[in-house]
């Protein structure tokens, strides 16, 4: 078996999920300078387009080329816009199993965007891929994330304590860290039901 991803982009009747671009930057720098994007990920802040162009260029591809995961710029299916990014990362070839991270734009949440393209990646981890698991890891405090872990079907498996740094507000308008647990939450090929299929393009 092969120890790195193919270079694929995959599709829902919403979505499709596909390299990142250079078109991609200026709204990938918007949504990365999102408060919820600094507090719960360790994204650079200010994030700046620099650090978008690099993403692009360098790191997302270097994931999937170096065999440590695959990075999906997630965009709407009419309007080519950008919704946001899951990432599967820690690869373990011999395990057969990935974690996934999902970030999404701002004026995108509450469509169910997170869920869906969460849930096409696992179809095609599973599925095409033939991994036996998928690992969510949520902050104790980012009830957004644990709603979609519930919502594609991940059983929750304990605590990591003290385990992330997240970033709050402080009172002059700056950031600073906070310590704070990890939820792990896990997905198996027989926790996804049968219907809802996937395509990959």
């Amino acid at each position: 078996m092969s120890s790195t991803f193919p270079d694929v982009s995959l599709s829902t009747d919403r979505l499709v999920l596909r390299p990142f671009d250079e078109e991609d930057v200026p709204a990938l720098t918007e949504m990365m300078n999102d408060e919820a994007v600094t507090a719960w990920t360790q994204v650079p802040h200010p994030y700046t387009r620099d650090d978008a162009r690099d993403w692009v260029r360098r790191v997302a591809p270097a994931e999937r080329t170096g065999g440590r995961g695959i990075v999906f710029a997630v965009s709407e299916f009419l309007t080519q816009r950008l919704v946001g990014i899951v990432h599967l990362r820690r690869t373990d070839w011999r395990t057969l199993a990935s974690e996934v991270r999902f970030i999404v734009a701002p004026w995108a949440r509450g469509e169910g965007y997170a869920a869906e393209s969460v849930l096409v990646v696992a179809r095609w981890l599973f599925d095409v891929q033939k991994f036996e698991r998928l690992e969510l890891r949520t902050a104790a405090d980012n009830t957004a994330a644990q709603q979609v872990a519930q919502k594609v079907g991940g059983i929750s498996e304990g605590v990591l304590r003290n385990a992330w740094i997240a970033r709050t507000r402080t009172e002059d308008g700056g950031w600073t860290d906070i310590r704070t647990d990890l939820i792990v939450w896990s997905l198996l090929p027989e926790d996804l039901d049968a219907d809802g299929g996937s395509s990959v393009l």
